[in-house]
């Protein structure tokens, strides 16, 4: 299936502002003591493309920093995304 790139940079775009929103949502629940977005759905939003701005959040947020899931897990899943990025670029393959 061909999918246009400004439909992927779209996705991309959204993805990664829902990831740092739903991380800065969950920062700020945290330090209310109110209920708290799971952790399973932060690393899905990092998964599925907003790990760059879910890493931003990371760090600039200073959340979820003392966890190896996320200090790991962010990060790794950030490599492949670009990894992937280089290998469609490079092969000019646009059928995901």
């Amino acid at each position: 299936m061909y999918i246009p790139l400004p439909y992927v940079l779209v996705y991309l775009a959204a993805i990664n502002l829902l990831a740092f929103l739903t991380m800065a949502v969950d920062k700020r629940r945290a330090k209310k003591k109110k209920s708290r977005v799971p952790e399973a759905h932060l690393m899905w939003l990092a998964a599925v493309g907003g790990a760059p701005l879910a890493l931003l959040a990371m760090y600039t947020l200073r959340h979820k920093t003392r966890h190896r899931k996320f200090t790991w897990g962010v990060p790794a899943l950030l490599l492949l995304q670009v990894a992937a990025v280089v290998l469609v670029t490079y092969k000019g393959w646009w059928v995901l």
